[in-house]
């Protein structure tokens, strides 16, 4: 295992705890539709699969449901509305990102949220990426490696050089098209039905910290 030049993640559920702020954008609807509301397990093991995903589970509708794509932008113009006002970083990324600068590792982020959610919420993370990956950035998305390969290009780093952490199988697929190392975040928004260890990443935590110990395996860098 080589010292990484470049350590990217993925936004939701990597990087950021943003089930919250989800959590209250499904129950505002199901209330005011006169819905029973979800617990937050159900709705965060959603987060990672997108806005059509919280469509369908929100109203149970299918996507060629007549009404599905306006119940999709109210969902979206809803977390729009309360994008950041519940979720922020996972704990102990603070520290983890003040030990990535302190080692000279510059970090990114590379998702498939949308660029207009995705610069919504960054700032409200209170954190600085050295780049960041949207799916209008690329002609092909994650799994595909194009946004992770992007990525490395800005940064002027080679993709072997790179790890990428994820919590989602699209994320490792995506890590390893590109050559890059990749990183399970099992802290993420995993569905029961999904069992990480057969994703077969390089690396698996349970714990932003533990990428601290991670990266000091990979050569001169003090815990």
């Amino acid at each position: 295992m080589q010292r990484p030049a470049a350590i990217l993640f993925d936004l939701d559920g990597t990087l950021a705890d943003s089930a919250p702020d989800f959590y209250a954008t499904v129950n505002s609807l199901r209330s005011e539709d006169g819905l029973p509301l979800f617990g937050f397990d159900t709705v965060r093991q959603q987060v990672s699969n997108g806005g059509a995903a919280l469509t369908r589970l929100t109203w149970d509708i299918p996507d060629d449901h007549p009404q599905f794509l306006q119940q999709r932008q109210r969902l979206l113009d809803r977390y729009q509305e309360l994008i950041g006002s519940a979720g922020g970083l996972f704990p102990g990324f603070g520290e983890v990102l003040s030990h990535f600068a302190g080692a000279g590792i510059p970090w990114g982020v590379v998702t498939n949220k949308p660029r207009l959610y995705t610069d919504l919420l960054m700032p409200k993370l209170g954190v600085d990426a050295a780049v960041v990956i949207c799916p209008e950035d690329v002609a092909r998305r994650k799994p595909a490696p194009d946004p992770l390969l992007k990525a490395a290009a800005i940064l002027n780093v080679d993709p072997q050089q790179c790890w990428y952490v994820g919590d989602h199988l699209r994320d490792i697929e995506s890590a390893r098209a590109a050559g890059m190392r990749a990183i399970a975040a099992t802290f993420g928004y995993i569905e029961d039905a999904n069992d990480p260890l057969s994703w077969q990443a390089d690396d698996y935590i349970a714990s932003p910290l533990e990428l601290i110990p991670l990266l000091a395996q990979s050569g001169n860098i003090p815990a």
